[in-house]
């Protein structure tokens, strides 16, 4: 082993070593806070509901998985297995009279609308999608479900959201590369238009119109704005007759539940969410979004579908 590699390795094993310990002492700290677990959950009704194998661990959470077997990833050249991080689960654990549900789903990028829309047609909250690699091929993305209720509707649930992916993996084998449809050539975008359907000022820069709406945040009780990047923006790039948008959502915890399933119902997109602030009470989360449609074809009023910008 060359003395570069040992010494990434070498750091790897500090940095871990560093976080294991920090989560024993936070687990111990908190401990004693944590109320008796509510009656455990039936794993055998769990793993019938949804489909999958489901095991019972010693702290009462029930869990089932589905490694992504059906398509090859490769990450800078080297083929991922599966058990290296390409796997799907979600977690069952006993909640009042009901249960809650976390999982992590695997997805690539023409099954995150299926999924996502199944995860809302069936009660479930969709709490992230983000990637996690460099360079690799296909993309792959994971998104976050959770919700509360009870523990077999909660498993029915997560097997439709793995239905909706294993439908669009049985349409097509390998991943597409593209949305398909007619792609916008560059021109130019009414930016006035776009003020009076949105409701909000658009600029015009080049061609593109853009509307940008800041709100206000705390972080490490400091007052941040706009400036700072607590934005909210949606740009509009190639002509009136066929354009597409791009864009930050920002939202509070509260917020992003409603604007992402309006987002939906409208066709647009999600592509990605990060949590840009830390220590703050009511932390923002910024969903990037892509959305490629024929609306733009210069509506003379406002499309009941599309989502309103609007300063809170």
């Amino acid at each position: 082993m060359n003395a570069r590699r040992h010494g990434g390795f070498a750091g790897l094993r500090i940095t871990m070593t560093w976080i294991a310990g920090w989560a024993v002492a936070c687990a111990l700290t908190s401990a004693d806070s944590i109320a008796a677990a509510p009656a455990s959950l039936d794993a055998t009704a769990i793993g019938e509901a949804s489909g999958a194998t489901a095991t019972a661990t010693p702290d009462g959470v029930v869990k089932i998985g589905w490694p992504r077997t059906d398509v090859t990833v490769t990450v800078d050249g080297m083929t991922l297995p599966p058990a290296a991080g390409l796997g799907s689960w979600a977690a069952f654990a006993p909640m009042g009279t009901g249960a809650m549900v976390m999982g992590d789903t695997v997805v690539f990028e023409d099954e995150v609308d299926a999924a996502m829309d199944a995860a809302f047609t069936h009660g479930l909250s969709v709490t992230a999608l983000h990637n996690h690699f460099f360079h690799d091929t296909p993309k792959v993305y994971f998104m976050h479900i959770g919700g509360e209720g009870h523990a077999e509707t909660l498993a029915a649930g997560v097997k439709a959201v793995w239905g909706a992916i294993r439908a669009v993996r049985s349409a097509r084998s390998l991943p597409a590369t593209s949305f398909g449809g007619a792609t916008p050539k560059p021109g130019h975008v009414d930016a006035e238009a776009m003020s009076k359907i949105v409701g909000q000022p658009a600029t015009d820069s080049q061609g593109v119109a853009k509307i940008t709406i800041g709100r206000t945040g705390t972080m490490q009780g400091m007052l941040v704005g706009g400036s700072m990047g607590l934005t909210t923006w949606a740009a509009f790039s190639g002509s009136d007759a066929l354009a597409a948008m791009d864009g930050d959502f920002i939202m509070s915890a509260e917020e992003v539940q409603p604007v992402l399933h309006v987002l939906r119902k409208a066709g647009v997109h999600i592509r990605a969410s990060i949590s840009p602030t830390s220590g703050a009470p009511a932390r923002r989360r910024i969903w990037r979004v892509l959305f490629v449609r024929r609306w733009m074809h210069r509506p003379p009023s406002r499309n009941p579908d599309l989502p309103a910008l609007a300063h809170p």
